[in-house]
């Protein structure tokens, strides 16, 4: 996706070794894109950091668990950037609690994040407000792309930047709607 897009070519300046896994994709399109196909098991254990940058499905609902944050490297580091639905939540918490993996987030369960929620107090876990999608910035960049595609709309040729909401992956598609901002 967009996301895995994005970190990869971020990734790209540190001269990285990227193995993905992708369900969605076949193969060829990743290795279209610099990165490395690989299965879920093989980028737990032989990676020192995990970034998870997918949706929530009707398939992967919490499918990160014990077992896969076990599976990982001793001080491998876990980044959640995308939403909290893909892992379980208190697993990932309980891995980090334990000193076995380090982990980042700028998603959680319930957001805004409690101000006397457990993984405050746990040493190893970098927390950060997830306000990305929301700075101004964004929301000017989303509207001048709107506006791209209405004036593509008009001259008779297909939008560019929306994406389609294809029948196939939408109706799997889980996140919770933010009721603010």
């Amino acid at each position: 996706g967009d996301l895995g897009r994005a970190l990869n070519r971020l990734l790209t300046g540190f001269r990285t070794r990227t193995k993905v896994f992708d369900p969605w994709l076949p193969p060829s399109i990743l290795v279209d894109n610099g990165v490395e196909p690989a299965s879920l098991d093989e980028v737990l254990s032989s990676s020192d950091f995990v970034f998870v940058v997918a949706s929530v499905t009707s398939e992967n609902q919490g499918f990160l668990g014990a077992e896969a944050f076990a599976s990982m490297r001793k001080g491998a580091a876990f980044i959640l950037l995308s939403r909290a639905g893909v892992v379980d939540f208190p697993a990932l918490m309980a891995a980090v609690k334990s000193g076995h993996i380090l982990a980042a987030s700028d998603v959680f369960p319930e957001e805004p994040l409690a101000g006397d929620h457990p993984v405050r107090a746990i040493p190893g876990f970098l927390r950060s407000a997830h306000r990305a999608g929301a700075l101004d910035i964004a929301f000017k960049r989303m509207g001048d792309m709107v506006l791209e595609d209405m004036d593509l709309i008009d001259r008779g040729l297909p939008p560019l930047r929306s994406k389609r909401a294809e029948r196939e992956t939408v109706a799997r598609m889980r996140s919770k709607p933010s009721d603010r901002n």
